[in-house]
């Protein structure tokens, strides 16, 4: 590894986490493209390691953006039976499924499939073995910011088929419950949008995504889910496409 420069200030912030926080790109995009010289904080050429304070200028060549551009994330419609990461207890991984063959034929978007297409796509947010619907892959580390973490405003959308376990209709102090009130492993959860779709689907929309959290949600008050759907991530409908297809992020498709 080079010297660090004198601007490498051993008390400051690493450039790559500046760059991330600034949303300018993923951890990792920073590490590659300032190991590739292609990042200068005030004026000089970045190095992995360096620091630098909060307020810093920093200028990512032309090239980085290209790179960034051609990446590409992939709206997949998840069966039920596929976990969202990496394979467990010999369930397959839902990115499977991203094939030549699998791609949806009414997919608006021209981009041709390419296999380079398939290197570091990974899961922007969970989607469990039981549920199906929506889930993002993506190899832009803007996009996997923008959905995953605690901090995420994003709005996920379900539709939530149950069955209330108790004599009689769920009373709408439940659901008032469901809306806000409710906690998991001792942390409040954020205030939620719950209706009923029709006598025995629920509508759910959320800003966070705890570990199956709608089925836990839902037996503090007493309901099982028989089934559960995501249908929308931000702006970005699952619309028509069908169980176990795919398609591509439009180009001027935004999900905020």
């Amino acid at each position: 590894m080079a010297d660090l420069p004198p601007s490498a200030a051993a008390d400051g912030v690493r450039v790559s986490k500046l760059m991330t926080e600034r949303g300018l790109c993923s951890r990792r995009e920073a590490d590659e493209w300032i190991e590739a010289g292609w990042v200068r904080v005030n004026g000089q050429v970045a190095v992995l390691g360096q620091r630098a304070q909060p307020d810093a200028v920093i200028d990512i060549e032309g090239r980085a953006k290209v790179q960034q551009a051609q990446r590409v994330t992939v709206l997949l419609h998840k069966p039920v039976g596929y976990v969202s990461g990496q394979a467990e207890d010999g369930y397959e991984p839902a990115s499977v499924l991203v094939t030549r063959n699998n791609r949806w034929k009414a997919d608006p978007n021209r981009l041709e499939f390419h296999p380079g297409h398939l290197r570091h796509l990974a899961p922007a947010g969970r989607l469990d073995i039981d549920s199906t619907g929506l889930l993002v892959l993506t190899q832009d580390g803007r996009i996997a910011k923008l959905l995953i973490g605690d901090e995420t405003r994003v709005e996920k959308e379900y539709l939530v088929r149950v069955q209330h376990q108790r004599p009689g209709p769920l009373p709408d102090s439940a659901l008032d419950r469901l809306r806000h009130g409710l906690e998991l492993d001792g942390k409040p959860l954020r205030p939620a949008r719950v209706s009923w779709q029709n006598e025995d689907q629920l509508r759910f929309v959320l800003r966070e995504g705890r570990k199956r959290q709608i089925r836990r949600m839902c037996e503090l008050v007493g309901l099982q889910v028989l089934g559960l759907k995501r249908v929308r991530i931000g702006s970005v409908s699952l619309g028509q496409l069908p169980v176990g297809q795919w398609r591509y992020l439009g180009e001027h498709e935004r999900f905020i």
